[in-house]
């Protein structure tokens, strides 16, 4: 059995084109797999509870991604509602920030703001309870995303705590999470910089 294929550096610097050739061709396995290893760190969300709230972190996410289904939200958005808390098993306190960088190079450049800024968004909602500024969101008040952020904090986050919604399972969304992962990275029809979509297309889906 052959040796496995390294580079000829111990410093980056160092390295030739021909090694930095070999290592894109063998990341490109690993790549393949990035939603494979979202659709298993979701899984692994459903066994973390939100400490004092009646579901766990996966059932959120689920709600989430249901709701912004059933309202009309095209590929990007539910995806987007889906993964909104993905990065909460690493970094609960800048899960928002973590969150976005998972999904960024793979969806339009509206959703992963939203994304990004969903957790200052969401202090309107109890802010207020820790002696914070609840508006703090305000500072956002020009940017071209800011009603996109507080509609989805209102119809898709706040609102998905419920242990009796008709949540759709993980195997309804994968095929979504597949076809949005496999995407070429930050393909700029994709990321549509400075494009801002609306949440729902107003058509309800089953």
């Amino acid at each position: 059995m052959s040796a496995p294929k390294t580079v000829s550096f111990t410093a980056m610097k160092d390295g030739t084109r021909e090694d930095y050739e070999m290592l894109a061709e063998l990341e490109k396995p690993f790549h393949a797999m990035t939603a494979d290893r979202v659709l298993d760190e979701l899984r692994r969300a459903g066994e973390q509870t939100l400490e004092g709230y009646p579901i766990t972190r996966l059932q959120h996410g689920l709600q989430s991604g249901t709701r912004a289904l059933r309202d009309g939200a095209d590929l990007d958005w539910v995806v987007g509602a889906l993964l909104h808390d993905i990065g909460d098993g690493l970094a609960p306190q800048n899960h928002d920030r973590m969150s976005a960088e998972v999904i960024r190079p793979f969806v339009r450049w509206d959703v992963s703001w939203v994304v990004e800024h969903h957790g200052i968004f969401q202090m309107l909602y109890y802010g207020h309870h820790y002696g914070w500024d609840r508006n703090a969101r305000d500072q956002f008040k020009d940017h071209p995303c800011y009603d996109s952020c507080a509609e989805f904090c209102e119809r898709w986050d706040q609102s998905s705590f419920d242990p009796d919604y008709d949540m759709l399972p993980l195997e309804h969304f994968e095929p979504m999470v597949r076809e949005v992962f496999g995407r070429k990275a930050y393909d700029p029809v994709v990321i549509r910089e400075g494009h801002v979509s609306p949440l729902t297309s107003g058509v309800a889906n089953a």
